[in-house]
């Protein structure tokens, strides 16, 4: 008797957990519909879009929509986007992800990037996957080639772990994030999975499926 009523009181809690990762705030819904409508309108222009070799042997790709830059003698920025990597040949459910970076100068003004990264191999994703990562530093980055084929890339963007796109006033093109810090969003993930899901279990392993707010996304990714 006491079993069942564990059994019980467990599925119940499983239950109630789910419920509660699947129903994001509005702000976190919003930035998944934003990462989207950014992957397809990159994606919409193949002679401006990322080769698509390097799609093919990506192993995960980050979306950082509205990436805030501004400055004033001390300048930084600062955003919030998605992440998502092969699992079994397909896209995994996707993890929030954070980026920030620091810069020291005489300088003024604002601006708004779209950023697109692509992870382009193992001990690349797992660096991202810790606590946080240096880019430069702690993983090779490089700006990405733009077009059709890939055959143009240099020799340090076909070596780097990371490569990286910006898009601005409708332009797109290769960008060094060098000393940015990027890592997991553990709040927003914790949101959308519940607490007891950490982001490797969801990216590589595949042991959480994309809940409803997620969709929008990995319906661009699937379109790709």
């Amino acid at each position: 008797m006491r079993r069942t009523i564990g059994a019980l009181t467990m599925a119940i809690v499983t239950a109630a957990t789910t419920a509660s990762a699947a129903d994001v705030s509005q702000k976190l819904a919003d930035r998944i519909k934003e990462a989207a409508n950014t992957l397809q309108e990159i994606r919409a222009v193949p002679d401006k879009d990322i080769p698509q070799e390097l799609w093919d042997k990506a192993e995960c790709v980050i979306v950082i929509p509205n990436l805030k830059k501004a400055a004033f003698i001390i300048g930084g920025e600062f955003g919030k986007g998605l992440m998502s990597c092969k699992h079994n040949g397909e896209w995994s459910a996707p993890i929030f992800m954070e980026m920030q970076k620091g810069s020291w100068g005489l300088q003024i003004g604002g601006a708004s990037i779209d950023l697109v990264m692509l992870v382009m191999n193992p001990n690349g994703v797992d660096k991202l996957l810790g606590n946080k990562v240096t880019l430069g530093a702690d993983a090779s980055v490089a700006g990405g080639p733009v077009g059709r084929s890939a055959h143009a890339a240099t020799d340090a963007q076909l070596k780097s772990e990371i490569l990286s796109w910006s898009r601005a006033q409708g332009l797109f093109a290769g960008i060094d994030i060098s000393g940015g810090v990027l890592k997991p969003d553990n709040d927003d993930n914790a949101q959308l999975y519940g607490k007891n899901i950490p982001p490797r279990a969801v990216v590589l392993e595949g042991k959480a499926k994309a809940p409803a707010a997620a969709q929008p996304f990995m319906d661009a990714l699937r379109r790709q």
